[in-house]
C-alpha cells in the first residue's frame, strides 16, 4: 500500500497594515513588482491585493490590506482589516505574521496602531516610511532603539526612493524568526496611548521642526476663499491643456489611422473582409484610440495632484459645500476618483463609515465626469466650437471645464434632494490626515500614468472591437436591392438605412427627434449603452459605411454631413449642445451599472440612477437643443 504524497505546505503570508498616506501601497508595490493578483473578498465587496516578494527564491506571500488608522475599525474596509487579522474572514486565511507601516514624521499617531498589531500575539515587522523628511526637519530616527524599546523589529525605509530596502527585504525572507509579542487583545485604549507616550517622550519623537512649506501652502491652499479659487484654477488650466497639448499627438494618431485604411484597401482585396477591417475595426477603434494623448494629460494631472498631496486639501476646502448637500468632505474623493472612471469611484466610497453617506455618494457618482466621456466631448466640441479665445482663454476649454463642472453642480444637487427625501438623516463627522507635500518620482508618476493608458487601452482592445464588429454586422447587412440609376455614395447610403441598425434607428427617431438627433446619433446612443465612447466608434463606422470611397475622418464627416430630405447640415451646433447635455446626465455604462448593483447589494438602486439619469438627460437636451436654436 503506497502513502499519500504530502502536500505542499503553503507559502507564508505576511500582511501590510497601515494608515492610509503612510506609504504602505507604494510599499506593496515595490516588494511585488507585477506579481500582484487584484480581487475582492469573497460575499464582500473590498479590494484584496496579494503579490509574492520578489528577488528571493523563498515562498513570501504579501498580502496588501486596505488602509486603517485602528484594528477596530467602521467604515467596511476597516472591518476586513479587523476579520483577517482574527482569522475569521470567509475564504482568506489568517497571516502568518504582519508588517506594520508607519510614516516616521506622524509616529506618534502610527504607534496606537502599532501597539494593537503587536498586541495580536503575530510575529510583527514595523516598517517606518519618510525617514528622509524626519533627517530633513531635524529629527533623528534610531530603529534598533525604537526596536529595543517595542520589542519588534524595526526597518527603517524610503521606498520610492529605494533606500532601506535591501535591509527590510532580509527581514521578509524569514518572518518566522521576528520576536512575537505576547497577546492582548484586553488592552484599553487608555493603556495604548499611555504606552505611545513614553516611547515617544523616550525616544524624542515630537522634537521634529516644524514644516514651513507645509504651513505655508496650507495657508493658502486650505483657506475657505483662497483655496476654491485655486482649486478652480488648476480645473481650468487642466482643460485647457487637454486641448493645447494634445492636438499634434491626435493628429498624428489620425493620420496614423487614416493612412493604415488606404493602405490595407489598396493591398487587400476587394471583399466582406476588407470592409470589416478597414470600415469595422479601424474606424471604430481608431476613432477612440485617437483619443490617448489626451487621456494620457488627465491621468497624468490627476495622479500629480493627488501624489503630491493636494487631494487630501481639496476634500478639506469642499467640506463646507459637501455638508450643504448631506454628505461631507470624505465623499469627495470617491467623486474626484470618478475622473478618471466611475467604478473605482465608486468602490472608493467603502472608505465612508455612514452607510447613508456611503449609498448617497454611489447614486450621485456617475455625474461626474470619467474619462469615457471626453472622446465624445473632444470629437464634438472640437468640430463645433469656434477656436477663439475669452478673457485670454480658450472657449473649447471653457466648454470642457463647463461640461465637468454641470456634471458635478448635477451630483451635488442630486445629492441634497436624496437627502432630504430617500436617505434622510444627519451629516457624520469629517476627520481625515493630511499627507505631507512629496513630489513623486518619475518613476512612480510614469508607472501610474502607463497603467491607466493600458486600461483605456485595453478597454478599445475589447469592448469596443467587440462593438465595433458587431455594429459593422449590424450596420452592413441586410443590404439595400441594387440600383443602377444610383452612384456608389447614394447605394452605400440605401444599404445604411435598409441594414438592421438603420432600421432599428429609424423606430427610435420619434422619441429622439425633440432634442436635435436624427437616427444615426440614435443608434449611437443604444450602442452607447455598453460604454460611452462606443458612439464615437458607431458615429465612425456609420460615416465609414456611407461614404467608403470619401471618408475623410469622422469630425469632418460630422461637419459637413447634409440631411437628403432637407438639404441642412444634420449636426449643427445645437445639435451638438444637445448631446453634449445628455452625456453629461444619461447613464450610459453597463460597468458602472454591475458595480452599483455589487456595492449595494441591490439592484433598486441602480434603476432608480438609470432611470432618473434617463429623464434627466432626455430633459436637459431637449431645452439645451430648443434655446440653442432660439439663440443662436
Amino acid at each position: 500500500m503506497t502513502a499519500a504524497p504530502a502536500l505542499a505546505p503553503e507559502p507564508v503570508r505576511l500582511a501590510l497594515v497601515g494608515a492610509p498616506n503612510a506609504g504602505k501601497t507604494t510599499l506593496f508595490n515595490t516588494l511585488t513588482g507585477s506579481s500582484a493578483r487584484v480581487g475582492n473578498y469573497p460575499g464582500v465587496t473590498v479590494e484584496r491585493r496579494l503579490g509574492r516578494l520578489t528577488q528571493t527564491d523563498r515562498e513570501i506571500e504579501i498580502l496588501d490590506l486596505p488602509g486603517t488608522y485602528a484594528l477596530h475599525g467602521e467604515t467596511p474596509d476597516e472591518q476586513v482589516v479587523t476579520h483577517v487579522l482574527a482569522g475569521d474572514q470567509p475564504g482568506e486565511r489568517r497571516p502568518d505574521a504582519l508588517v506594520v507601516v508607519v510614516d516616521a514624521t506622524t509616529f506618534r499617531r502610527g504607534l496606537s496602531l502599532v501597539r494593537e498589531a503587536l498586541d495580536r500575539g503575530l510575529p510583527t515587522l514595523v516598517v517606518a516610511t519618510m525617514i528622509d523628511e524626519v533627517k530633513a526637519r531635524g529629527g533623528h530616527f534610531d530603529p534598533m532603539r525604537l526596536s529595543r524599546l517595542i520589542g519588534a523589529h524595526v526597518v527603517g525605509v524610503v521606498g520610492h526612493r529605494g533606500v532601506g530596502l535591501e535591509p527590510l527585504r532580509r527581514f521578509l525572507e524569514d518572518p518566522m524568526s521576528w520576536p512575537r509579542p505576547a497577546s492582548s487583545d484586553a488592552r484599553t485604549a487608555e493603556s495604548r496611548y499611555e504606552w505611545v507616550d513614553r516611547v515617544c517622550d523616550e525616544l524624542g519623537l515630537d522634537d521634529l521642526h516644524p514644516d514651513g512649506r507645509t504651513d505655508a501652502l496650507d495657508r493658502v491652499l486650505l483657506h475657505p476663499v483662497a483655496g476654491v479659487a485655486v482649486f478652480l484654477g488648476v480645473m481650468v488650466m487642466l482643460f485647457q491643456s487637454i486641448f493645447t497639448w494634445a492636438v499634434p499627438a491626435m493628429d498624428a494618431i489620425d493620420g496614423a489611422f487614416a493612412e493604415l485604411g488606404a493602405i490595407s484597401r489598396q493591398i487587400l482585396p476587394v471583399g466582406v473582409l476588407t470592409d470589416l477591417w478597414a470600415d469595422g475595426i479601424l474606424a471604430g477603434v481608431g476613432s477612440v484610440v485617437i483619443f490617448l494623448p489626451q487621456i494620457l494629460i488627465l491621468f497624468t494631472a490627476l495622479h500629480l495632484l493627488q501624489d503630491v498631496g493636494y487631494m487630501a486639501r481639496a476634500a478639506f476646502v469642499v467640506d463646507r459645500v459637501m455638508g450643504w448637500v448631506g454628505l461631507q468632505g470624505r465623499s469627495f474623493v470617491p467623486l474626484l476618483s470618478c475622473y478618471a472612471c466611475a467604478v473605482p469611484g465608486i468602490m472608493a466610497a467603502r472608505t465612508i463609515a455612514s452607510p447613508r453617506e456611503r449609498l448617497a455618494t454611489i447614486l450621485v457618482a456617475p455625474f461626474m465626469t470619467c474619462s469615457a466621456r471626453l472622446p465624445v466631448y473632444t470629437l464634438l466640441i472640437a468640430a463645433f466650437v469656434p477656436a477663439t479665445t475669452v478673457l485670454g482663454l480658450g472657449l473649447q476649454g471653457l466648454v470642457m471645464f463647463g461640461l465637468y463642472l454641470l456634471g458635478a453642480v448635477t451630483a451635488f444637487v442630486s445629492a441634497a434632494l436624496l437627502n432630504r427625501t430617500l436617505l434622510r438623516g444627519s451629516v457624520s463627522v469629517f476627520y481625515m490626515e493630511l499627507p505631507p507635500y512629496r513630489m513623486p518620482t518619475l518613476r512612480l508618476l510614469g508607472r501610474q500614468v502607463w497603467e491607466s493608458a493600458m486600461a483605456f487601452l485595453k478597454r478599445a482592445g475589447t469592448i469596443i472591437l467587440i462593438a465595433s464588429i458587431v455594429l459593422w454586422g449590424l450596420l452592413s447587412f441586410p443590404t439595400a436591392p441594387l440600383d443602377p440609376s444610383r452612384t456608389p455614395s447614394e447605394q452605400a447610403s440605401a444599404n445604411l438605412e435598409a441594414s438592421v441598425a438603420g432600421r432599428v434607428g429609424h423606430a427610435i427617431e420619434p422619441a429622439i427627434a425633440p432634442l436635435g438627433f436624427d437616427w444615426k446619433i440614435g443608434v449611437g446612443l443604444l450602442a452607447s449603452l455598453a460604454a460611452r465612447e462606443v458612439i464615437v466608434a458607431t458615429l465612425a463606422q456609420i460615416y465609414a459605411v456611407s461614404d467608403a470611397e470619401d471618408y475623410a475622418g469622422l469630425r469632418s464627416a460630422l461637419e459637413n454631413d447634409i440631411d437628403p430630405d432637407t438639404g441642412q447640415r444634420a449636426f449643427t451646433l445645437p445639435t451638438a449642445l444637445s448631446l453634449l447635455v445628455f452625456f453629461v446626465f444619461a447613464l450610459q455604462c453597463t460597468s458602472t451599472i454591475a458595480i452599483m448593483a455589487r456595492e449595494t447589494g441591490s439592484w433598486r438602486w441602480p434603476a432608480l440612477a438609470f432611470g432618473y439619469m434617463l429623464g434627466l438627460a432626455w430633459a436637459g437636451s431637449f431645452a439645451t437643443y430648443h434655446l440653442a436654436r432660439a439663440l443662436l
